[in-house]
């Protein structure tokens, strides 16, 4: 059903919007949900990214407005390079894994945000975009830290803003 943006959905008990049967989009407790895989592969890219001797600068960048772009993780290389991390999570290799899904459309949305981003420097440092894939399932949490049966890589550099 469609709805103009001055009408008013009328929500009814169990969730169904006038008249309509519910979906059951609204998550019960504990289940699990894309989101939680995306920041469950987003903590765990971070704490490989802390180990590897990048510093955390930003987390979730989003460029103000509709049809921008986000950027998962904004770390600095020891070198002093800016590091604009896209994670991908893919618990199976169906559609060509993680790496698979990082088209050349969402490469321009992260370069988009990137040069957003950069606007607050008045000399911006030199940078680089990386991808941290994560194939597999995440599991719970062990120690703080998400347990985990995937397998992490990093591809420093995976493309470029030309």
């Amino acid at each position: 059903m469609w709805f103009s943006r001055k009408q008013v959905a009328k929500v009814l008990p169990g969730g169904a919007v006038n008249g309509t049967r519910s979906t059951g989009t609204q998550p019960s407790p504990g289940q699990v949900t894309t989101k939680s895989r995306g920041d469950a592969a987003e903590s765990a890219a971070l704490a490989y990214l802390l180990k590897a001797g990048l510093k955390l600068v930003e987390v979730n960048y989003k460029t103000p407005g509709r049809g921008g772009g986000e950027i998962d993780l904004v770390m600095r290389a020891p070198d002093g390079t800016l590091v604009f991390v896209e994670v991908r999570q893919r618990t199976g290799n169906l559609h060509g894994g993680a790496g698979a899904s990082i088209s050349t459309v969402k490469q321009q949305r992260i370069i988009f945000a990137a040069r957003h981003y950069l606007t607050r420097f008045a000399s911006p440092p030199p940078c680089r975009f990386d991808v941290v894939l994560v194939n597999g399932a995440l599991g719970g949490s062990v120690g703080g830290a998400p347990a985990s049966s995937a397998g992490i890589e990093w591809l420093p550099a995976a493309f470029d803003a030309s």
